[in-house]
């Protein structure tokens, strides 16, 4: 009887493409937070990307082009583009409030924002209507959707080159070890750097309602009515994002600076 092995040659080939992918990527650095990161394709890929996805959703939407809450999401989004400032040099700023039950809002790498008028029962004020804006504008400056995109490439990669490894093992054997593997990578690489984006954008977004006059503190008070909203959470290791808990538990622990940020806000907009 033949004896079964696994034929490494793919995986490593694999592994070394991985690589190439991760040191010839373009490097971004995070304005707020200084982190350096690689991005899986250029700014204007992104941008062209996200201004066909904000016209494909604006076109599936019922757009609300007037009226109080309208009004309300223009006047959060452009204080928080004056407080981004320079961090977003060519950013295409634009928002647009959708009719929509489902309690969101999101911020396309060009800097397109859709507001859904579900997000707003939550958010109850302007401040903390302002803490969800932020976090998603700095989604898109920070570039979690481009790192995001090198990450799963690699990923994919060397999961094709498991696959070509393992071809001569036992079917039954393979298929729980792939499995294995495509956990591993999904629990152990790719949750874990999702939930780290999400709270790198609390993190930009509670400077950036800070500096645009907005109390940080609200942010605090958002999370605490999401926590208590009823909502079920996957296990944290199991999820893209941080838990409730843990969200706040940070921006708790970033208040002091964001707290600076706010009083500098204040002195200047007297003076």
């Amino acid at each position: 009887m033949r004896k079964r092995h696994l034929i490494p040659i793919p995986l490593l080939l694999a592994a070394l493409f991985a690589a190439y992918q991760y040191f010839g990527a373009e490097k971004t650095v995070n304005p707020v937070t200084g982190r350096v990161a690689r991005v899986g394709m250029s700014v204007n890929q992104e941008q062209a990307l996200g201004l066909q996805s904000y016209q494909q959703v604006l076109s599936q939407s019922e757009v609300i082009p007037s009226g109080p809450d309208h009004d309300l999401v223009v006047r959060v989004t452009d204080r928080l583009i004056k407080a981004v400032g320079e961090d977003a040099p060519g950013m295409n700023w634009q928002v647009s409030l959708v009719r929509s039950d489902e309690a969101n809002a999101f911020c396309l790498p060009g800097g397109e924002i859709v507001v859904y008028t579900g997000i707003l029962p939550y958010t109850k004020n302007e401040a903390a209507l302002a803490a969800v804006l932020g976090h998603e504008m700095g989604h898109a400056i920070a570039r979690h959707g481009a790192q995001r995109m090198l990450q799963s490439s690699m990923a994919q990669a060397v999961m094709a080159g498991a696959q070509f490894s393992f071809t001569d093992m036992d079917p039954r054997q393979r298929q729980v070890v792939l499995g294995a593997l495509g956990a591993g990578a999904q629990y152990g690489v790719l949750l874990p750097f999702s939930r780290e984006h999400e709270s790198e954008a609390d993190a930009m977004g509670l400077m950036y309602m800070a500096k645009a006059g907005y109390d940080p503190h609200e942010a605090i008070s958002f999370w605490e009515r999401m926590e208590h909203s009823g909502g079920s959470q996957p296990p944290e290791f199991m999820s893209t994002h941080p838990s409730h808990a843990t969200r706040i538990q940070r921006l708790n622990a970033l208040m002091p600076k964001a707290v600076e940020a706010y009083q500098q806000s204040a002195s200047t907009s007297r003076t």
